[in-house]
């Protein structure tokens, strides 16, 4: 396997600038995930390490070798698709044979591969299907199988489980993090759900307009997010905002107080709704009225709105008595706190307490 490492990458379609100065490394044998919402730019990119996207200036590099002007095929990656893009009339066995087959490898190296990506991927009972006989599930595994008999260094996958139900798509990821602790691999993974990004990822790479906003583990961005777009990308449900002023060391807002330090420029307030503390009217930081609930099993949430008009979601237990209409206390644990300034930007992580650096560019 190999790390993979891009310095100051652009990328244009036409006029249209489509990635801006992105640099990144990824580690040999790392889980990357490159997450963002629709339109940042994460597919592109993955398609831009693949060589199926001409960059137009900055260098990318797998291993030890500059690929930034080779095909595809000379880069050493191997590319899993949303589609699937399996040919109907062949079986699975044929389906994953086929690369390796129009590249003239071995007969005997050609099937030890095959039997090897079967096992893994627990396909032996089906090589000789074709795709149409074959769950969603099991059609995306074919996939991931003939990515596997390359034994490429990188392997790149483009949202893989989107076309999948939801309980497909938790069964899958489960068994995608199982391959890449077997297979020990480099593997960058482009999706738009921000729980695949949470529950998969060594590391996160966050996306927005084309441009890196953060960089790194799954809790370190959960819980010392950059900006007000991390903070509310990362997590489920998304963080709270409410509007502060500050005064005399103090954050106010909807008749609250919250003592704080790191106040001179808190224009923004935000909390995640699993931090927030259900209390009895007037036992908390402040009163809201209760709007709806909805109740999923263990869980319940709870839409509120503050006395000064401003929307939150407290997540709570699923066996609350609370419904709309009801007025709560509701306490914001000061280490739970976040602080933003007037431009988005965190001044202050919760968790530590410590200054944020300053933001990507």
């Amino acid at each position: 396997m190999a790390e993979v490492r891009l310095r100051s990458v652009d990328k244009f379609y036409g006029a249209q600038q489509a990635l801006f100065d992105i640099s990144l490394d990824i580690a040999d044998g790392e889980f990357v995930v490159f997450v963002g919402p629709s339109g940042c730019g994460k597919s592109t990119l993955l398609r831009s390490i693949a060589g199926l996207e001409p960059i137009k200036s900055g260098a990318i590099s797998i291993g030890e070798r500059d690929v930034s002007a080779l095909a595809p095929s000379e880069r050493d990656v191997a590319m899993v698709f949303q589609s699937y893009a399996l040919y109907p009339h062949m079986t699975v066995r044929e389906n994953i044979d086929f690369g390796m087959k129009i590249n003239k490898f071995d007969i005997e190296d050609r099937r030890a591969r095959i039997a090897e990506a079967a096992r893994i991927l627990q396909l032996d009972d089906y090589l000789d299907r074709k795709p149409g006989q074959l769950s969603g599930g099991q059609r995306q595994r074919v996939a991931i199988g003939r990515a596997i008999v390359k034994k490429p260094s990188v392997f790149l996958f483009d949202e893989p489980l989107s076309n999948l139900d939801a309980k497909l798509r938790v069964q899958m990821r489960v068994e995608l993090e199982a391959l890449h602790n077997t297979l020990d691999a480099t593997m960058i993974y482009v999706t738009h759900d921000q729980v695949e990004a949470m529950t998969m990822a060594d590391k996160i790479v966050v996306l927005q307009d084309g441009r890196v906003e953060q960089v790194g583990s799954p809790m370190d961005l959960y819980h010392r997010p950059i900006n007000e777009f991390v903070a509310g990308f990362i997590g489920a449900p998304a963080m709270n905002f409410l509007n502060v002023t500050s005064s005399d060391g103090w954050l106010c807002c909807a008749g609250m107080r919250i003592a704080s330090s790191e106040n001179a420029e808190a224009r923004r307030l935000g909390i995640r709704p699993e931090h927030v503390t259900v209390a009895p009217p007037g036992e908390g930081d402040l009163d809201a009225a209760v709007k709806i609930r909805e109740t999923l099993g263990g869980d319940a949430y709870l839409y509120v709105e503050t006395p000064d008009g401003q929307q939150m979601v407290v997540r709570t237990d699923g066996d609350t008595k609370l419904r709309g209409g009801e007025t709560i206390g509701l306490s914001f644990p000061s280490e739970r706190v976040h602080i933003f300034d007037g431009q988005g930007q965190a001044i202050h992580s919760a968790v530590t307490g410590e200054a944020m650096p300053e933001a990507n560019t």
